[in-house]
């Protein structure tokens, strides 16, 4: 996208330098879904092809705003790609090599590919494409604001989904979060296929008590 296209602004500061250094189609990637106990990490990898007015860090948004946001970026003139990584693979290879790999299939879902990357928080390993990581990028970077968004409205998605087919969990509200309700729950129901067995409480089961035994004696 031309310079002369983008608003002048610090959100599109990362943006702009990129710009200037020859770069043409620059990517912001962010990942939801790296603290709870359940369901998958998600990552998304946006080319935006002009701005999109509201775009901002996804916590800092409404649901409402959020999915307003997530049908302006899906309306066809944007280029996305979404990764996820399951909780039976965050167990089995480590959450941030699973960032890792949520990430790299997010922006290799891209198409046409990005010739450069604007990644929050840390530089993707084993990704050959040049990029940058920003610290707290998803509100620095209009960019990475947006694959905040794609990332976090696909989770809750799925995590609605999840609800359905396990609905004793409470996935629908917490979406897999360590809430005293989903923490209640799993003391009752013990942990479902969704739940990640590598993260605590579920890979302490002496130092939590019941939240392991049966309920029926």
């Amino acid at each position: 996208m031309r310079h002369a296209q983008w608003p002048v602004g610090d959100m599109m500061a990362f943006e702009m330098d990129a710009l200037a250094n020859g770069f043409q189609r620059i990517a912001g990637v962010d990942e939801a879904g790296r603290g709870p106990l359940a369901g998958p990490i998600v990552a998304g990898a946006v080319v935006l092809a002009e701005p999109v007015a509201g775009l901002n860090d996804s916590k800092q948004l409404t649901e409402r705003q959020r999915e307003t946001l997530f049908a302006q970026l899906y309306d066809g003139r944007h280029a996305i790609g979404v990764g996820l990584v399951e909780a039976s693979d965050i167990d089995r290879y480590g959450i941030q090599v699973a960032n890792y790999a949520a990430m790299a299939q997010a922006v290799a879902a891209l198409d046409p590919p990005p010739d450069f990357l604007l990644v929050d928080g840390f530089v993707i390993r084993g990704c050959a494409l040049p990029q940058k990581a920003i610290v707290k990028g998803d509100c620095r970077s209009f960019s990475i604001a947006a694959a905040s968004i794609v990332a976090k409205v696909t989770r809750d998605r799925l995590m609605v989904a999840l609800d359905a087919e396990n609905p004793d969990y409470g996935f629908l509200r917490h979406k897999g979060y360590a809430t005293r309700e989903h923490l209640d729950a799993l003391r009752r129901l013990g942990p479902c296929p969704a739940h990640r067995r590598s993260f605590a409480p579920l890979s302490q089961p002496a130092a939590t008590g019941d939240l392991f035994e049966s309920t029926e004696k």
